[in-house]
């Protein structure tokens, strides 16, 4: 049986999820203030992920990450739905969010926004449903090859 010479694919590989996944949690950090958020940092790691089903396939993946992704798609929903229903409790419209300042150690003064608890539902959410489309269509296809 022919078996490509995968060498290359998998030493660039692991460079380039390791960028890809920090990029994404950038993105997924500073979505609230600027460019970025849930939706394109799931996409983001979305990426990262298949690539290393690519480079390394299913089996080795799997091992890795050991989760289905389906179960993403509740969590992210209920986390971006209890985000909203918090504002309720304040008597302030659904979905209005509010900031506040706390100084960490060593670290200095950060935000801390409940925008960013919306995005990280959204990013659940999308990084589940992505992965559940795309390897839902992967066995699909391989199930259909050997048929």
């Amino acid at each position: 049986m022919y078996k490509p010479n995968n060498l290359i694919l998998k030493s660039t590989s692991s460079i380039i999820v390791f960028v890809l996944l920090g990029f994404a949690i950038y993105l997924l950090l500073a979505g609230h203030n600027s460019p970025g958020g849930g939706f394109v940092g799931g996409l983001t790691t979305s990426a990262a992920i298949l690539l290393m089903y690519i480079s390394y396939g299913e089996k080795t993946v799997n091992k890795i990450l050991p989760f289905n992704f389906i179960h993403f798609i509740p969590l992210g929903m209920l986390i971006a739905t209890l985000t909203g229903l918090g504002a309720l409790l304040f008597n302030v419209p659904f979905l209005t969010h509010t900031f506040g300042m706390v100084t960490l150690p060593f670290v200095g003064e950060i935000e801390l926004a409940t925008a960013m608890i919306f995005d990280l539902g959204v990013y659940f959410t999308v990084l589940g449903t992505t992965m559940t489309i795309i390897l839902t269509i992967s066995s699909d296809q391989s199930r259909n090859k050997t048929v």
